[in-house]
């Protein structure tokens, strides 16, 4: 199997982090669900699962006649993603550990195969999209919900959030990431061969005390080690920048938005 690239790391934080993220999301993906018109009975994959993502979501929709594939990289989020599924007693879902570019299942086998912010942080994101092409019937649809960082900032401004941002994107791009990719989802399912291409995106605002709010500086702790180890900053300026941006999170007047997500969709030509 292909060694792990996933950009965030696979600890602690990072498990913490994607387990808020299925209650965060849920009404943003759960609307995008809507839309495609998911029925009951069909045979669905999700590709890069974590800990649960939204697999209750997706089981919910096909209902005990259908069923439900999560493809999750590490073994450990697999045997999350399993108490997930038994909590929310869904027997029709089932959890395997798998290679989201390889992930050796049958060809055109499921009605529709759908992923939520796996693009953004892993390399060669136009291979997993191939892969998720082939693994649907003709006619079957393809969903992603991606981030793009284009418009996630603080106001009143924050040098501080500026240099970590910017070092942030730089290690990423230096790990063949694309933290941009939510707009560019659209041409990699036109590339491979998709057909009545929709997109929206969802946006928000983080109040003071939303789980999201303090994003960039989670996402920065999480790699912190290998920034500097790469050289990307030193660490005294990653911490004093650090601490500041705490303490302007802190403050109630500021405003803090989220990425853009955009929810992308086609059909494989039948």
């Amino acid at each position: 199997m292909r060694q792990d690239k996933y950009l965030l790391g696979r600890g602690p934080a990072e498990e913490a982090r994607l387990k808020r993220q299925i209650a965060n999301l849920a009404p943003d993906s759960d609307a995008q669900f809507e839309r495609i018109g998911i029925k009951p009975g069909e045979r669905v994959i999700d590709l890069g699962c974590g800990p649960g993502g939204v697999l209750h979501l997706l089981g919910k929709r096909v209902g005990p006649s259908g069923s439900v594939l999560g493809l999750e990289r590490s073994p450990h989020f697999v045997e999350m993603a399993r108490r997930f599924v038994a909590d929310h007693a869904l027997p029709h879902v089932e959890v395997r550990e798998g290679d989201a570019y390889d992930t050796r299942l049958e060809r055109g086998s499921f009605d529709g195969a759908h992923m939520r912010l796996v693009l953004v942080n892993v390399p060669e994101p136009h291979r997993i999209v191939r892969e998720m092409v082939a693994l649907v019937r003709p006619g079957g649809w393809v969903a992603s919900f991606e981030a793009d960082f284009v418009a996630h900032f603080c106001d009143p401004p924050l040098p501080a959030w500026e240099r970590l941002l910017n070092t942030y994107t730089a290690y990423s791009t230096a790990q063949g990431i694309d933290l941009f990719i939510g707009r560019r989802t659209h041409r990699l399912f036109r590339e491979a061969g998709l057909t009545d291409i929709h997109v929206d995106a969802a946006y928000h605002v983080y109040p003071l005390g939303h789980d999201r709010r303090p994003m960039l500086y989670e996402f920065v702790n999480n790699v912190r080690e290998q920034m500097i180890d790469q050289g990307f900053v030193a660490q005294h300026d990653l911490e004093a920048d650090m601490a500041t941006l705490t303490e302007h999170l802190a403050n109630p007047d500021v405003l803090v938005t989220s990425h853009t997500f955009f929810r992308v969709s086609g059909r494989k030509p039948g």
